[in-house]
């Protein structure tokens, strides 16, 4: 049997060994629901909500057909920040844990699917890499949790229940999960704005790539902020332009968002609001709609233009090597950039007195348009199966499961069972990126013995 499993894994590409990993990972987290120790003795969760769950945490959506808060025991609140954990960190990332616990060695094939799934285009430091993000978010989930934890005494009646709520929330904002043991998200600490920039550090932490996270603390160690004594190498530091560029397009998508629902809600929602919770509002739901899913208010209660804007930021999601999905920020920042050099007469893009491969402006553009189209797709079939939403709660919808955001208009509970499939399918290839999936149908690259004449269409 070991050998069948193992010759039929050497068939398989390192793209779909690692979806089948996540399928695993899904299937592991469901049954890890389903035990007794997991939920409360008057739960009772159907087996379609159980795989909802279990692929709304593995892709760290937050998207819930059930309230978490009556259906978690304590034991299943830390199984279930478990599960998270695989989600947001990666499969692989834990999955490398585990092998040097054991005392694996890491061979070629091991290297090739951890590339695979970080996004890497090296097999040179992958283990080391995995050490580093490890390391960094399990430090920054109990600083998260210590500080959260503290704070949270004032509001619960004992410190078990302070630190629990504390521990889970860090986890759910550093993976972005956006799921809550409150039974209201952050809505109750929409005054408390201590736990709302906490919340906001680690959601972005989360959000922004591991790429940027480990070059930053490389930079740090180059300053001697870290390892004093440490030999300065000959060479200065420089920051590469994935971490300048991702950099750059998430905090500029976070002003932009912050703005812009400020400007539209002016009138509307925060008409009877001070200008410091109007401006909290506006900054915490653009930073959340990077990816994390958390929220301070029912953001159903926004004007209709407002929800097209978080659409949209949902859809872009999060940095690439992230715990997030979308079709990610340097992706949307290419097709600007594009756009922007086309319209200038030029043959080439630049950004950051570099030069980007034209190789990864044709995937960027792959990339948004095999996404527009799954999403258009998933609102047709859900307008069709869900008649009595309307056209915006379902892009909502829509967008949140493909970002693996998980904020909702409040109809993801009402869903029907194939609705519910439809967005479990979205929450899924959110979580493992759009090359992922086409490379699951691409056959190997054949190099071409023969071309046919060249000739002009017309476009536009």
């Amino acid at each position: 049997m070991r050998n069948k499993v193992y010759r039929l894994t050497k068939r398989l590409s390192s793209v779909q060994i690692i979806v089948l990993y996540y399928v695993s990972a899904v299937m592991i987290s469901s049954i890890l629901l389903a035990l007794p120790i997991t939920v409360k003795p008057s739960a009772h969760i159907s087996i379609v909500d159980l795989v909802f769950t279990s692929v709304s945490a593995i892709s760290v959506t937050g998207l819930s057909t059930i309230p978490m808060n009556e259906v978690l025991s304590v034991p299943g609140t830390f199984i279930f920040a478990f599960i998270l954990q695989f989600g947001g960190i990666g499969v692989m990332a834990l999955g490398t844990f585990f092998w040097l616990l054991l005392g694996k060695k890491i061979g070629l094939r091991e290297r090739k699917l951890i590339m695979t799934d970080q996004n890497q285009f090296t097999l040179s430091g992958l283990v080391q890499l995995m050490r580093q993000i490890l390391f960094l978010i399990l430090s920054i989930e109990f600083i998260g949790a210590a500080v959260l934890g503290l704070h949270f005494l004032e509001y619960f009646p004992t410190w078990e229940e302070a630190f629990l709520q504390g521990f889970f929330a860090s986890v759910s904002a550093t993976t972005n999960a956006g799921f809550d043991i409150t039974g209201s998200s952050l809505i109750p600490f929409a005054h408390d704005y201590f736990v709302q920039i906490v919340n906001m550090i680690l959601l972005i932490v989360g959000a922004i790539g591991f790429p940027v996270l480990i070059e930053c603390r490389y930079f740090l160690k180059e300053k001697g902020y870290f390892m004093r004594g440490r030999a300065k190498s000959k060479r200065p530091f420089r920051f590469s332009l994935f971490v300048k560029l991702t950099t750059f397009t998430f905090f500029a998508l976070v002003i932009f968002g912050t703005i812009v629902i400020y400007l539209f809600e002016f009138n509307h929602f925060f008409a009877a609001k001070t200008w410091d919770e109007a401006f909290f509002y506006s900054l915490f739901q653009s930073v959340t709609t990077r990816n994390g899913g958390l929220a301070t208010m029912d953001v159903s209660e926004f004007s209709t233009p407002t929800l097209l804007v978080i659409s949209t930021l949902m859809f872009i999601g999060a940095s690439p090597s992230s715990v997030g999905g979308g079709i990610r920020t340097t992706t949307f920042a290419i097709m600007i950039l594009s756009i922007y050099s086309y319209s200038k007469g030029n043959s080439t893009i630049k950004a950051f007195k570099r030069e980007i491969v034209h190789e990864d402006i044709t995937k960027s553009f792959v990339v948004i348009a095999t996404a527009v189209m799954i999403c258009g797709i998933a609102v047709i079939i859900l307008t069709y199966l869900e008649p009595h939403f309307s056209a915006l709660e379902i892009l909502f919808e829509v967008s949140s499961a493909f970002g693996t955001t998980g904020l909702s208009m409040g109809i993801t509970s009402e869903l029907s069972t194939p609705g519910k499939v439809v967005i479990i399918i979205l929450m899924f290839i959110g979580r493992i990126g759009i090359f992922s999936c086409l490379f699951l149908i691409r056959g190997k690259v054949k190099e071409e013995k023969y071309h046919y004449p060249k000739e002009r269409i017309i476009i536009g």
